[in-house]
């Protein structure tokens, strides 16, 4: 695990852990950030330490980005859980600075897309603008498979969010 150091006066995330080279979480080569704290609590998920809201360690958003930057071989950054819309605000802004640099941004969520786009919540709209790719739904024990790609339940859906805000419904990546 990689060591951050929180810079002064910056923006802030409580993390869980972070996975510099994942190549599970989403396409290509990434860098994955679990951040702490979820409500959803699913049985049988995946990160039940990251469920608690007062586990975890305080990070800088620029020291994750600079961390990004740093590796020339990373496709993009995810951002998992926990359940990123916790802290939305500086997740969007992490989400934002690693779109500037040409990377995209895979964001996992126990939110339904329906439910987030209806949501009038700081920082919901803007993360998931700033996101290419959104892994909605709870993970479901009862209709768990090994075998999906980047999910871990059937009921959770792969959305290409820029598709999907400009035809205004839900596009998958399964229907490419």
């Amino acid at each position: 695990m990689q060591k951050l150091v929180v810079g002064a006066g910056e923006e802030l995330l409580t993390i869980g852990g972070i996975e510099a080279e994942s190549i599970v979480d989403g396409p290509g080569f990434r860098y994955t950030v679990f951040v702490q704290g979820c409500d959803f609590r699913c049985p049988g998920c995946h990160n039940p330490a990251l469920q608690s809201f007062s586990g975890g360690r305080r990070v800088s958003i620029a020291e994750i980005t600079a961390a990004v930057r740093a590796n020339p071989l990373l496709s993009g950054l995810t951002l998992s859980g926990g359940d990123p819309f916790t802290q939305a605000v500086p997740c969007a802004a992490l989400a934002e600075q690693v779109r500037a640099l040409g990377l995209t941004v895979v964001v996992y969520t126990g939110y339904l897309w329906e439910d987030l786009l209806a949501a009038d919540k700081p920082g919901w709209r803007r993360l998931i603008e700033a996101a290419d790719i959104l892994v909605d739904g709870p993970f479901i024990q009862t209709q768990k498979n090994i075998e999906l790609r980047f999910r871990g339940s059937a009921n959770q859906r792969l959305i290409k969010v820029p598709q999907s805000l400009a035809a205004g419904r839900v596009i998958t990546l399964e229907e490419e």
